[in-house]
């Protein structure tokens, strides 16, 4: 399967990061690369309810910038509001390729799910470990 075919998921690094409050506003750009390494087994075999391979990019702002792509996982650092590079990112997606949004933010869901993106919250992509806090 191409990266064309494979499900687009999107993942708000502010938003996902804050959802568990462990300190991470104490180191954001750390938060930012346990979140992302946290992401790797997912480009294969897709999250719970999401089968895989998956294409993941985790956006990232502010503080959490500096983060660098691993294999599975490509950081796009936004230059401004992580909010609208995800919009654009799920405008880009195209109506063939299932686009799935993973944020709490109501005000990105609506905003991406006019471009037919598909949203879930951020304990689709944490661990065990942090859902539990």
């Amino acid at each position: 399967m191409s990266e064309d075919e494979a499900v687009l998921m999107i993942v708000d690094g502010a938003n996902v990061v804050g959802s568990v409050p462990d300190g991470w506003w104490r180191d954001r750009q750390g938060a930012a690369v346990r979140l992302r390494d946290s992401l790797v087994p997912y480009a294969a075999a897709g999250p719970p309810g999401l089968p895989g391979p998956v294409e993941i990019v985790l956006v990232v702002e502010g503080a959490a910038r500096g983060v660098d792509s691993v294999a599975g996982v490509r950081v796009a650092p936004a230059p401004g509001s992580g909010d609208d590079l995800i919009a654009e990112l799920a405008a880009t997606a195209g109506p063939d390729r299932e686009c799935v949004v993973v944020t709490a933010d109501r005000g990105l869901r609506q905003r991406v799910e006019a471009y037919g993106a598909r949203c879930v919250g951020p304990r689709a992509v944490r661990p065990p470990s942090d859902r539990e806090r």
